[in-house]
């Protein structure tokens, strides 16, 4: 039996802000769940959009970043990606990270997917681009706290590492995955 959405939709019925922290908010819900139940803690992570780009050079070539993450303890093969900033549209803040990580503009540039990174805790979506023909035009211009090496691979390269799990970040094998199923040979 299907349920309706007015079956499956909760209420919140209070909300208390735990923390407020410029990249994230932490909050404490207290739903009403259809059926009378009541969750009086239902945690919240508030955070920015976020973006990321899959970068392709006039070579061809893809554009990935390796970098520490501190939360896993891993040195993580990545895209460029980054945070949305107060008033930024998603491809104002992808072009601005694409340039601020890796020195990189131009191209043609279409939105390849949206998506919400873990919508049971988070309220934040991810905006996933597609840039093809970029080039370096700059230097990297790193926050104080990015430490980020910049490499390019060609794209059969990144499809082994996609395939081999080289890339650990959920929000970056997505766009990838997509990318590649959307241009198979």
């Amino acid at each position: 039996m299907t349920k309706s959405d007015d079956e499956l939709v909760c209420r919140t019925v209070s909300s208390k802000y735990l923390m407020r922290r410029p990249w994230m908010t932490v909050r404490c819900d207290c739903v009403a769940i259809p059926g009378g139940k009541v969750n009086p803690e239902y945690y919240v992570l508030e955070y920015p959009g976020w973006i990321n780009v899959i970068a392709i050079d006039e070579s061809g070539n893809m554009l990935l970043e390796r970098q520490w993450r501190q939360a896993a303890g891993i040195i993580s093969t990545e895209i460029p990606a980054g945070v949305m900033e107060k008033g930024e549209t998603p491809l104002q803040a992808a072009r601005r990270e694409l340039l601020e990580e890796t020195g990189y503009t131009g191209g043609e540039w279409s939105e390849l997917l949206t998506l919400y990174p873990n919508p049971g805790l988070m309220n934040n979506k991810c905006h996933c681009f597609l840039a093809r023909g970029v080039r370096r035009t700059d230097s990297q211009h790193l926050d104080e706290t990015e430490c980020l090496e910049v490499f390019t691979a060609t794209q059969e390269e990144v499809f082994r590492l996609l395939c081999e799990g080289a890339f650990m970040q959920a929000m970056m094998v997505a766009p990838l995955w997509k990318y590649f199923y959307k241009n198979r040979k």
